[in-house]
């Protein structure tokens, strides 16, 4: 059966046509497009780039940040059978952006009057662009700019003669044509374009919909960057699927400014469910806190019993209320309304749940959330699936901390080991699926789909196991597995992510053993923490002291240790380097979904890592690891 992104659309216009569907704020307050406005809107667009001679399978790209005129402008593209090619705002236009619109033969371009400037700079290095389209804010045009209401106007002007001949784009699109190339964030020299067909984005939808329920009175506000297939299916498909509404966080002047409208925007938008990634989740975690702290110690210790007394009783979300614990319904439920029900106002009062992406959330985060009556759902999936394979969801049963929830329907799962065999339940290996929503390929590079598709099996290159009760946990990268010197494998993200959850001494940490005598670490301190520590920057004893206290932290997982039994004593790092400088996207060691990339941070901090080797580099009290104290006690 034909399902395209245009038919998905087209029939919920029919449904839900007055209902609303974008929210963007204007003057102050948020305003709703129906959905039959939108669809009036986009078909302008779409009718404008025809009538400017844009053809079937042409490459359009979007740089923007999230608006109603991005949803808009692919909406209209597609409308027009063109392929949407989404950007990150964060890349920079020296290679990334330069790459990615080469490689992706792209002749048209909307973008934003904040990323116009981005694209001025390198537009005579892009002979193929012949449009940017402008969304609004700019006085004067360039050749070949043109601003979008001028595209729309052009658009209506066309549609008055040729509406029918234009409907016909858009019908005659089929589930196997691409949609979108949605570039991957690029962890080695080139990024891949993966394509994701019409049908990927429709079957992904459907899919997502039979774990995870949204009535058509739902809103939501999309807080993560609109170029990713996650944002695209959670944030705005599904949306259109069940009739519901879609609202955009206010643009500001810099990424800063628009960071800062988010907590105010959720209080206006009151969302239901909100997408989050564990950065995004620690820093609502942290202000959460900083909240209660302001209220005095007397608040602050009622908040922490309420939530060791929700943690007891919630469990691991599976195993809520079970056994002697349904004795403590009374008290959560006092504690959920004197003190966790002001919580969630600061979110609004509406929110029901948070669906979790990225990279894994810890657990803890998880069972924060879940008390304070804000539940994150953790998800699992990639850019290669459209990208949704699993998730944890509301109800008894559907959740459990700590796992990725359940797999999507329809879909097949195989967990492989080294050789190809496949494991059964409880033993790990490598994540394989197939299904409708794996990806059509990469975009003009047949040899590493070959290598990443095979009888349309995709292969994840992550590691995760299936448990009897069908809930899929996911336990990092297969293919970055640490080596130790006697050759067992073994992976270091769950290590990383509790040792930077509970401590409060360390914000980022790499793990490395690549068949070396021992596992090693790079440790980036909490500065404010450090300076607390090292009240003088000259005095080595308080400098030797924080030393001891960071490799401290990795000792709480040895044997008699606080965590001890987490991890395996083998595994856990016998010897760090501290280093003053962080893991940013700046310094190219985090990439634009807010992963660190490990390769790069090895490579970087190289001869660090060598010298952890070394008999004076081992000691935590080294002398490179006091230099870096040092600079970050000034």
């Amino acid at each position: 059966m034909k399902k395209t992104i245009i038919d998905l659309f087209e029939s919920s216009v029919e449904k839900f046509g007055d209902k609303d569907f974008l929210l963007e704020k204007h003057d102050g307050k948020f305003c709703p497009t129906s959905y039959k406005e939108s669809k009036a809107l986009a078909m302008k667009i779409g009718a404008g780039l025809v009538a400017m001679g844009v053809k079937p399978k042409q490459t359009i790209s979007i740089l923007a940040e999230g608006c109603n005129n991005w949803i808009l402008s692919e909406l209209g593209l597609l409308y027009a059978g063109a392929i949407s090619v989404p950007l990150s705002i964060k890349l920079e236009e020296a290679n990334d952006l330069l790459f990615r619109l080469r490689h992706a033969d792209v002749e048209t371009i909307f973008v934003s009057q904040y990323q116009l400037p981005k694209i001025r700079k390198i537009r005579e290095q892009l002979p193929l662009i012949k449009t940017v389209i402008i969304f609004d804010g700019v006085e004067a045009l360039q050749e070949g700019e043109i601003l979008l209401r001028d595209v729309m106007q052009k658009g209506e002007e066309y549609l008055k003669e040729n509406e029918a001949e234009f409907l016909k784009i858009g019908q005659a699109i089929q589930n196997d044509d691409y949609a979108t190339i949605t570039y991957t964030s690029g962890t080695t020299a080139d990024p891949k374009g993966v394509i994701l067909t019409h049908r990927n984005y429709t079957a992904n939808v459907e899919q997502a919909l039979t774990r995870i329920s949204i009535p058509p009175t739902y809103r939501t506000l999309i807080i993560l960057p609109l170029d990713h297939c996650f944002a695209h299916v959670c944030g705005f498909y599904i949306m259109i699927a069940c009739g519901a509404s879609v609202a955009t966080t206010q643009v500001g002047r810099t990424p800063m400014e628009t960071l800062k409208n988010i907590p105010l925007n959720i209080k206006e938008v009151k969302p239901h469910f909100l997408l989050s990634v564990p950065a995004l989740a620690k820093n609502f975690r942290k202000s959460i806190e900083t909240s209660i702290r302001k209220q005095g110690p007397k608040v602050e210790k009622l908040f922490n019993f309420a939530l060791k007394v929700s943690y007891e009783y919630n469990q691991d979300g599976f195993s809520k209320g079970k056994d002697w614990r349904f004795v403590l319904k009374p008290l959560v439920a006092l504690f959920d309304k004197i003190l966790f029900k002001k919580v969630r106002e600061g979110f609004g009062g509406e929110l029901q749940f948070f669906v979790g992406g990225g990279a894994l959330l810890d657990a803890e985060l998880q069972r924060f959330f879940y008390a304070v009556g804000m539940p994150m759902y953790q998800g699992y999936g990639l850019s290669e699936a459209t990208p949704i394979i699993s998730t944890n969801s509301i109800g008894a049963g559907n959740h459990r901390f700590g796992s990725s929830g359940k797999l999507i329907e329809p879909l097949d799962i195989k967990i492989l080991d080294d050789e190809g065999n496949e494991m059964p339940c409880g033993v790990k290996g490598e994540i394989v699926i197939k299904g409708e929503n794996v990806m059509a390929g990469y975009w003009k590079n047949p040899s590493a789909t070959a290598e990443t598709v095979k009888d349309g099996w995709l292969y994840t290159g992550d590691m995760g196991y299936m448990a009897e009760d069908g809930f899929l946990y996911v336990l990092g990268r297969f293919k970055s597995l640490l080596i130790a010197a006697d050759g067992e494998k073994y992976s270091p993200e769950g290590m990383e992510e509790a040792i930077v959850d509970k401590s409060p001494l360390i914000d980022q940490i790499i793990i490395h053993n690549n068949q070396s005598p021992f596992t090693s670490a790079i440790v980036v301190p909490n500065r404010d923490a450090i300076r607390k520590m090292v009240t003088d920057a000259d005095d080595e004893a308080q400098l030797k002291a924080a030393a001891t206290a960071l490799m401290g932290e990795i000792d709480k997982y040895r044997k008699g240790g606080q965590y001890a039994d987490e991890f395996p004593d083998r595994w856990l790092p016998g010897a760090i380097a501290i280093v003053d400088e962080a893991f940013t996207e700046q310094n190219g060691l985090v990439n634009s979904t807010m992963k660190v990339v490990r390769a790069k941070v090895e490579e970087y901090f190289a001869d660090r890592i060598e010298d952890l080797y070394t008999g004076e580099g081992k000691h935590p009290t080294s002398a490179k690891n006091l230099a870096s104290i040092k600079k970050l006690a000034k």
